[in-house]
C-alpha cells in the first residue's frame, strides 16, 4: 500500500505538470471505487483550474477555487502522467485530461478513491487526521501527552492516524528499531527521552524514504512510473531471520494489528 512518503513522491512528481493547469476533461470509466465516484465531477472541475496540489496524510488534493478534488491510491493505486492517446488498460479507471497530458488512476484492486470536498465544509475522511509527521505539531510532547492513557504497543499507536497520519507498516518498523524501542512496549511505559527519540527517528525515516522515492516492494510506482529505492535502505523490515546491522542478533518477527513486525531482540529490549 503507498504510504506518505510513496504519496509525496507521487505529489512532488505531478507538481509541476499540474499546477495552474486547466482541467479539459473528466472521463470516468469505472465509478465503483472502494467509495463511488461523484456523478457531477465532470461538471465541477472542468474548465476549471487546479490552483496548487497537496498532501494531507495518504490523500492527495487538487486544490481549486471552490474545493478540492481528493484522490487515494487504494492497496494498489497509481496515477500517472501519460499521453492523452495511450490505449486504455484494464484497470484505467479515471482519467484527468489537461492541456497536453493526461493523468490516469490505475487501480487493480479498486481500493482507492476519488472524492470531492466544497471549500466550506472538511471531508469526514480528513477531519479527524493526526497531524503530519513532518510538521512542528508533531513534536515529543504532543506523544508523550496521547501515550499516557494508551496501554496498546507503541508500533499500534503510532500508525493510529489520529495520533499522527503516514506512518505505514514499514516505516513504523524502521522508526522503532532506529529509536531503539522494542515494538510490542505499552505506549504508556514510554518517557519523555523515549518521545524525543521516536518522533526524531520517525520524522528521519520519513524525510529519508521521501529523498529516495518511496518503497516498492510490488506495485507502487510514482507519477511518471519509477519506482522507488527506499527499499534498499531498510534495516528491519522484509529481514526476518537476517542478522542486525547494528549487532549481528537474528532478527525477529512477530504480528501486530495483523500487520508484520520485525525487530532486534538485542537492541530493542523490551523492558
Amino acid at each position: 500500500m503507498p504510504e506518505l512518503p510513496e504519496v509525496e513522491t507521487v505529489r512532488r512528481t505531478l507538481l509541476l505538470s499540474c499546477e495552474g493547469q486547466t482541467i479539459k476533461k473528466v472521463i470516468i470509466r469505472r465509478p465503483d471505487l472502494r467509495w463511488p465516484i461523484p456523478a457531477n465531477l465532470a461538471k465541477l472541475i472542468e474548465n476549471k483550474k487546479i490552483i496548487a496540489l497537496k498532501r494531507r496524510g495518504k490523500y492527495l488534493l487538487f486544490e481549486f477555487a471552490h474545493g478540492n478534488l481528493i484522490i487515494h491510491l487504494g492497496m494498489s493505486g497509481v496515477l500517472k502522467i501519460v499521453k492523452p492517446d495511450l490505449p486504455v488498460g484494464k484497470h484505467d479507471h479515471f482519467d484527468l485530461l489537461l492541456s497536453d497530458i493526461c493523468l490516469r488512476l490505475n487501480d487493480t484492486r479498486r481500493f482507492g478513491a476519488v472524492l470531492w470536498e466544497d471549500s466550506d465544509h472538511l471531508h469526514p475522511l480528513l477531519a479527524s487526521l493526526g497531524p503530519e509527521p513532518l510538521s512542528e505539531t508533531f513534536n515529543a510532547e504532543l506523544l508523550y501527552k496521547l501515550s499516557r492513557k494508551r496501554q496498546a504497543a507503541i508500533k499500534l499507536v503510532i500508525m493510529d492516524s489520529h495520533v499522527v497520519v503516514g506512518v505505514g507498516n514499514i516505516y513504523a518498523n524502521e522508526a522503532l528499531f532506529l529509536a531503539k524501542i522494542h515494538p510490542e512496549v505499552s505506549a504508556a511505559r514510554l518517557s519523555q527521552t523515549d518521545c524525543e527519540n521516536l518522533v526524531s527517528a520517525i520524522k528521519q525515516v520519513l524525510a529519508r524514504a521521501i529523498e529516495q522515492g518511496g518503497t516498492t516492494l510490488k506495485d507502487y510506482r510514482d507519477g511518471r512510473g519509477k519506482p522507488g529505492y527506499f527499499q534498499q535502505e531498510l534495516s528491519v523490515y522484509g529481514r526476518s531471520g537476517k542478522p542486525c546491522l547494528l549487532c549481528h542478533t537474528e532478527l525477529q518477527e512477530s504480528r501486530l494489528g495483523q500487520r508484520t513486525t520485525v525487530y532486534c531482540a538485542q537492541c530493542q529490549v523490551k523492558s
